[in-house]
């Protein structure tokens, strides 16, 4: 499986193979069609309380992944059922954040790799 990461407002490319929205919310004036988006699996995403405790700090970023990570422990039937539509093929997790380096998505990658 070949698993990435991409904003939600790039481009598709046919290398992303499925695309996946790891967001709660949908992205901010991206219409449907346009964002060519397989699934939305918004129970994946962090909860609302620890999205806006984080806020997109940096500063945070540590302590985040490590709440992160305890939410996806405590849910997983939410996580197998990512697993599950990742399948064995290209898979792209979308979200849309700006800071590219400290997003939900990022930090789920890194959940998920063995």
């Amino acid at each position: 499986m070949k698993l990435h990461i991409k904003r939600a407002y790039d481009a598709p490319e046919k290398a992303d193979g499925t695309r996946i929205l790891v967001d709660r919310l949908w992205p901010r004036g991206l219409g449907r069609d346009k964002a060519a988006i397989d699934l939305w699996l918004k129970d994946v995403a962090p909860s609302t309380e620890l999205r806006q405790w984080y806020a997109h700090e940096p500063e945070r970023w540590p302590e985040f992944r490590r709440r992160y990570f305890a939410e996806l422990d405590r849910h997983p039937e939410v996580v197998a059922e990512l697993r599950a539509a990742l399948g064995k093929g290209s898979a792209t997790l979308l979200y849309a954040a700006k800071d590219t380096e400290h997003s939900n998505a990022q930090a789920l990658l890194e959940y998920l790799q063995p």
